[in-house]
């Protein structure tokens, strides 16, 4: 047997939502893709076509996204955080997002703010850390639906739907 073997530490599971400890480290960080709802992104897709078809009319041209490129979501940075107790054991959590780099170093005193993600084999999420060592509150933050699909093609959306009402009540009057 290999000496790493022998030697691994045992990360546990936490299941309460609050967690206090030293902070052990960031681990190796990947991408997520967050699922968009179909339906949803459909809708805003076909408003937002309307008045993309007009304003090609118009000769007004702007850069268009296609659907299947809209329908992968955005990605965010999971990143696993290493919590060491008072006893010695470590936890591990997801951090969704990201954290300035001098926010946090090893050693500091930290308390998280923790859920349950969807996927029950999942460490639980962290929502909020709070370094008791310098008593600063930090929050990450990741990107929703509304910032992958951009202002624009929402702008876009809103008035393709106002068009629609408009040639509704034009031709109910």
């Amino acid at each position: 047997m290999d000496d790493v073997e022998l030697h691994r530490e045992q990360i546990l599971r936490h299941v309460s939502p609050v967690i206090t400890g030293r902070f052990a480290g960031f681990q190796a960080s990947y991408t997520r893709q967050i699922k968009i709802g179909r339906s949803a992104l459909m809708a805003i897709f076909v408003a937002a076509s309307i008045t993309q078809m007009i304003g090609s009319l118009l000769r007004m041209r702007g850069p268009r996204r296609s659907f299947k490129e809209l329908k992968k979501g955005p990605e965010f940075l999971v990143t696993p955080v290493r919590i060491r107790d008072d006893l010695g054991q470590i936890y591990e959590v997801e951090m969704h997002g990201q954290l300035p780099q001098s926010a946090l170093h090893r050693g500091d005193l930290v308390q998280l703010t923790t859920a349950p993600q969807k996927d029950q084999t999942l460490p639980v999420r962290l929502m909020q850390v709070i370094n008791l060592t310098t008593m600063q509150p930090l929050t990450p933050r990741i990107p929703t639906m509304w910032s992958h699909l951009g202002p624009a093609l929402l702008l876009q959306a809103v008035l393709g739907v106002a068009l629609v009402a408009a040639l509704i009540a034009l031709a109910v009057v």
